[in-house]
């Protein structure tokens, strides 16, 4: 089939350009001319990483009108398996497999991938696709550090491809409405968003040094990141609580949450950042923080703060997750499954939910929000369609992110350049904005 030029020129309008061109057309029964029509108007995805998220993003990509999944790719050979079950069961498609990313991407017939991978994969995976042609759908956290962010937005902008980012909430038909009415002052100014994330894990225990499983590609899995043996307690979630390749539970979690009170403060980059906290449930292998407390200060009197509790589940308004945004006439509380808005006095005055709930504390994450979001991604490849959350909005919260675990590790407050998100004046703490990468695995733009 033909391969996507550009988003302005999509195939339909090239092959409807063609048609009228070609000799002979006429000839063409109506009905295996509507068929060369719809083939060529069907979108090809790819759908890497298998193991949680990505289960997400096969019934997202299953329930979009028009659009086949050809391929899957992934390092883990049982999951690879089941999962061509799963869509064979759900579409009628028989995927193709793939175990390495690099051949998945010659694949000419492939409009677009989504990735749902571990973090260390997300940013050099993307621009490898994008590289080779292909729109990327890809999972938060967009990038495993700061200098990845520039990398991505500088990819994206080469390439001009269609780059959406997993922070799906921007897709909730209550979250858009509720900053609507933020921003016609339903609360008056806004000047606090509170977010937090609370989950009752356990220990991770102490991995020891084991054969790689037979099922696992080991040397793939790790792609960009520098080689460690393996052991066994990292593949196939607790990878999050390793600087080698995961980015800790603000990156994996909080960002949500920072993303939304970002959006209803409309501000960017801020000027302070400070965190606080530690590993204090267990003593095991998790390196990041299960309880974190992040504060992010903006110009003209603006603050967003993030509590993390990845050991203790208590709820704060009988939610895991959320977030409340604080004005100077009242308060409005927003999660992915709708929005409160209450007058000074606590009195409710607005309420809207979502038709559909959606999961907020598994590790799937399955919910209505995934079909409305990835239906946003290929309507921007077929028609254009406005992205509700590009890489140039995501880039910024996850930035937040990273610097809210620098600070941390770093245990004192960062001065940020708020036009570029840079650290001021603190070239210890700048060393982890970028990272060492295995050799031959550098992304390069």
């Amino acid at each position: 089939g033909f391969t996507m030029q550009t988003d302005k020129h999509s195939r339909r309008n090239f092959i409807k350009k063609a048609a009228v061109g070609a000799v002979g057309i006429a000839t063409l029964s109506a009905r295996s001319y509507d068929n060369i029509l719809g083939a060529n108007d069907r979108i090809n995805i790819a759908i890497v990483g298998l193991n949680g998220r990505g289960q997400g993003h096969i019934r997202a990509v299953a329930n979009t009108k028009n659009v086949t999944i050809r391929a899957l790719c992934d390092v883990d050979s049982r999951v690879l398996t089941k999962s061509v079950e799963t869509v064979n069961k759900w579409t009628g498609a028989s995927p193709k497999t793939f175990g390495d990313i690099r051949k998945l991407l010659k694949e000419k017939d492939l409009d677009a991938i989504t990735i749902a991978t571990p973090d260390h994969w997300h940013t050099p995976m993307a621009m490898m696709a994008m590289q080779a042609d292909k729109h990327v759908y890809l999972e938060k956290p967009c990038t495993f550090n700061a200098q990845e962010g520039e990398w991505l937005v500088q990819s994206k902008n080469k390439h001009g491809k269609v780059l959406q980012i997993g922070n799906q909430q921007r897709s909730a038909p209550t979250s858009i409405q509720g900053i609507e009415d933020i921003k016609n002052g339903i609360i008056g100014d806004v000047y606090f968003g509170k977010a937090w994330y609370a989950n009752t894990r356990g220990t991770i225990g102490a991995g020891k040094k084991v054969m790689v499983p037979k099922w696992l590609d080991w040397e793939m899995w790790q792609g960009p990141s520098p080689r460690t043996n393996y052991k066994d307690n990292i593949v196939h979630y607790n990878w999050h609580w390793f600087w080698n390749w995961g980015t800790g539970e603000i990156n994996n979690n909080g960002l949500h949450e920072i993303d939304i009170c970002r959006w209803a403060l409309g501000v960017d980059y801020p000027i302070r950042i400070t965190s606080s906290g530690g590993r204090y449930s267990y003593k095991d292998d998790w390196q990041f923080y299960d309880t974190q407390v992040a504060s992010f200060e903006f110009e003209k009197n603006k603050m967003i703060t993030w509590e993390g509790r990845s050991c203790n589940g208590f709820a704060y308004f009988e939610r895991g997750r959320g977030a409340t945004i604080h004005g100077k006439e009242g308060t409005v509380l927003l999660d992915r499954n709708g929005y409160s808005a209450y007058n000074k006095k606590g009195e409710l005055i607005k309420q809207m939910l979502e038709k559909e709930q959606s999961a907020t504390t598994d590790k799937v994450g399955v919910g209505a929000l995934d079909l409305i979001h990835m239906g946003n991604f290929i309507g921007a490849i077929r028609n254009g369609d406005k992205l509700n959350s590009p890489v140039e909005k995501a880039v910024i919260s996850n930035l937040m992110c990273h610097l809210g675990n620098i600070s941390q590790k770093y245990e004192r407050t960062l001065n940020i350049d708020n036009h570029t998100g840079k650290i001021l004046n603190d070239s210890e703490a700048m060393k982890l904005w970028g990272r060492r990468y295995e050799r031959g695995w550098k992304p390069s733009v």
